[in-house]
């Protein structure tokens, strides 16, 4: 039996996601009271339904000392009922977040104590780090449309084998920011630049001009080996800790071209050895606005 929590700050997509667990198959239950979670448990191991799955969506509705005591519920979960437990935390920018909600025009549900939205948002935060300190997978949802969105928690936490780690390569470029939910981030700037070659300049890392330029360097084939050698040792270690997710960035300036070449290498030779391995590539899933300076 699989109990999967989910948690984030308001405006990050957390209905999205409870949706698109729902569409396939879980049972969803919306703002459960976190000092329920045990009583949920219970429920769940006196039914004794094979393959039962169930998403509960935790959020700053709780009153606070409720989820202070989130960790030491969990842990207590973790150690007796014998459910495998995954939180997923999802999280945005606050630019972002004050964004969506001036455009929805929504309440936020801290506002109500008279607060400011953006004081709201910074409150809510501090409230939900007991949760997001213990979070299994946490996704950025900064840059994501709802239709990525679903798509992500569909591929990453539904689609999960019993395996039990999941592994993505996110490529990314550090002129817009370095994403909220990786794990660790591998700098590729160092490498030779495509952006700089005139006829290289409109394509991507996964088109083939571009990868015949970068596997010609040296210097990217020992990136890429270190970085794979590195994750190849460490990997173990994770899954002996019980980790479910591991998600590995690698950026470069612009995030069109080396880091999406690295990310597809490494994500290729990661599917030769495990069964849930995913690559995405951040900047190339946005509407192209010109590859300036990759």
């Amino acid at each position: 039996m699989r109990l999967v929590v989910l948690s984030g700050r308001s405006g990050s997509g957390k209905s999205t996601a409870l949706q698109a667990l729902e569409d396939v198959g879980f049972y969803c239950i919306d703002n459960l009271p976190a000092l329920l979670l045990p009583e949920l448990t219970r429920l769940m191991l006196a039914e004794q339904e094979p393959g039962q799955t169930i998403a509960v969506s935790i959020d700053a509705r709780n009153l606070p000392s409720n989820l202070q005591q989130f960790p030491d519920i969990m842990l207590q979960l973790r150690q007796t009922s014998g459910l495998r437990i995954e939180i997923l935390f999802l999280d945005a920018g606050e630019a972002t977040l004050l964004r969506r909600y001036n455009a929805t025009r929504r309440r936020h549900p801290l506002t109500a104590g008279g607060q400011t939205l953006q004081q709201a948002i910074r409150t809510e935060r501090e409230l939900l780090e007991p949760i997001a300190n213990q979070a299994d997978l946490r996704i950025d949802t900064t840059r994501l449309s709802l239709y990525e969105l679903r798509d992500e928690v569909k591929l990453r936490v539904a689609g999960r084998s019993e395996q039990p780690l999941s592994l993505q390569f996110k490529s990314f470029g550090f002129k817009h920011g370095v994403p909220l939910d990786v794990d660790f981030t591998f700098d590729v700037r160092s490498l030779p630049n495509p952006y700089w070659v005139p006829e290289l300049r409109r394509f991507t890392g996964r088109d083939r001009e571009v990868i015949e330029f970068l596997n010609a360097s040296d210097e990217v084939t020992d990136m890429i080996a270190d970085i794979r050698h590195f994750v190849h040792k460490w990997l173990p270690r994770f899954q002996a800790n019980n980790r479910s997710y591991i998600t590995i960035g690698i950026g470069c300036t612009g995030g069109q071209h080396r880091s999406v070449h690295v990310a597809e290498q490494l994500a290729g030779y990661f599917r030769a050895h495990m069964d849930n391995v995913q690559v995405l590539h951040r900047e190339l899933s946005q509407p192209a606005a010109g590859h300036q300076h990759d």
